[in-house]
C-alpha cells in the first residue's frame, strides 16, 4: 500500500521519519519521535489525542503530516495503520545497557537485514539509471564521505577503478576541497552522509557541483542540505543509535546503493569492464605467487 500524495511505501514510512528527522522543527521532531517510539499507537490516535500525549499542538501534528510528505494527520494515520498490519517492522529495536548477547545478535542482525529491506523499497530504477548514465559518461568521478560514510566513499572509488574508470575518495576535507575545484563538466562527485549535513562533505560537493560535475547524495535524509545541493539523490535507510554510532546497519544501507550502482555500470560498460577486471585480477595473483 502506497500513500496516494507522496508514494510512501507504508513499510518505509517508519524508516522515512527516522532520516528526515533532524531536518524538522524542535516541535515536529517531538511527534516524529513519538511515530519511531511507537507507530501502532500513533495510528490509534485521534489528533487530539496525540497532541495531548506529545505536549503540542493540533496545527503541529498536521504540519508535522505535511512535512513528511503527507496531505494532513488523517492520511499519515492511514499509512501507519498500514505499517500496524506488519507487526515485526514496529517492534523497537534499540539496544539496551543490560541486553543479553543473545538479544543483541537479534537485535544487530534485524536492523541491518530492515536497513537492506528499506532501502531497496526506496532505491528506484529511474533515479539509479540516471545515476549511472552520469557515470558511464565522466571523465572523472570523486567521492566524499568522512568517518563510517568515508569508508563507503573509499568502496565507491575501488570497485569503479576496478572496472577501469578514473575514480578517487577522499576523507580528508583540504584534499577534498582540492579535488572538488579542480572537477570539470562532465565529471561526477558524489558525496556520502548519512545525515546529510556533514560541513566536511557539504563544502566540497558544492564546489564540485559550480565547477560543473554532475553532482550526487546518498544519504538517509531526503530533507537534508546534502540531497538539496545535489542534481540526483539515492536514499539509504541504515540507522544509528547510541550503542551503534557509525553502524553497519548506516554503512550496508550506503554500500546497497553503492553495489547497485556498480553493477549498473558495469552491465553498461560490459566489455571493458571484463577485460579491466581480468586484468586486474592476473595482476593481483601474480603478485601472490612471487611473494
Amino acid at each position: 500500500m502506497e500513500d496516494t500524495m507522496n508514494g510512501l511505501r507504508a513499510d518505509t514510512l517508519v524508516a522515512t521519519v527516522r532520516g528526515v528527522l533532524p531536518s524538522l522543527t524542535p516541535a515536529a521532531q517531538t511527534v516524529a519521535r513519538l511515530i519511531l517510539e511507537d507507530p501502532a499507537t500513533v495510528a490509534r490516535s485521534t489528533i487530539t489525542e496525540l497532541s495531548a500525549a506529545s505536549g503540542t499542538s493540533e496545527a503541529t501534528i498536521v504540519r508535522t503530516a505535511r512535512l513528511l510528505g503527507f496531505a494532513g494527520y488523517p492520511q499519515l494515520r492511514l499509512a501507519l495503520a498500514a505499517a500496524a498490519a506488519q507487526p515485526d517492522r514496529l517492534v523497537p529495536g534499540d539496544l539496551a545497557p543490560d541486553d543479553p548477547l543473545s538479544e543483541v545478535i537479534l537485535k544487530v542482525s534485524r536492523a541491518e537485514s530492515e536497513a537492506i529491506n528499506d532501502t531497496v523499497a526506496q532505491l528506484t530504477s529511474e533515479r539509479l539509471g540516471l545515476v549511472v548514465d552520469a557515470i558511464v559518461g565522466a571523465r572523472r568521478i570523486d567521492s566524499y564521505g568522512v568517518g563510517a560514510s568515508g569508508l563507503v566513499a573509499e568502496d565507491v572509488a575501488q570497485k569503479l577503478m576496478r572496472i577501469g574508470l578514473s575514480s578517487h575518495a577522499f576523507q580528508d576535507a583540504h584534499l577534498a576541497l582540492t579535488s572538488a575545484v579542480l572537477l570539470k563538466a562532465g565529471d561526477v562527485a558524489i558525496g556520502i552522509s548519512t545525515s546529510g549535513e556533514t560541513p566536511d562533505v557539504l563544502e566540497p560537493l558544492r564546489l564540485a557541483g559550480e565547477a560543473g560535475a554532475t553532482t550526487v547524495a546518498i544519504t538517509n535524509n531526503p530533507r537534508s542540505s546534502l540531497a538539496a545541493m545535489a542534481e540526483h539523490v539515492l536514499i539509504s535507510a541504515g540507522r544509528e543509535t547510541e550503542f551503534r554510532p557509525g553502524a553497519l546497519a548506516s554503512r550496508i544501507s550506503q554500500l546497497l546503493v553503492v553495489d547497485c550502482v556498480f553493477v549498473g555500470v558495469a552491465q553498461r560498460t560490459f566489455d571493458s569492464s571484463q577485460e579491466a577486471l581480468q586484468s586486474t585480477r592476473r595482476a593481483v595473483a601474480e603478485f601472490t605467487r612471487k611473494r
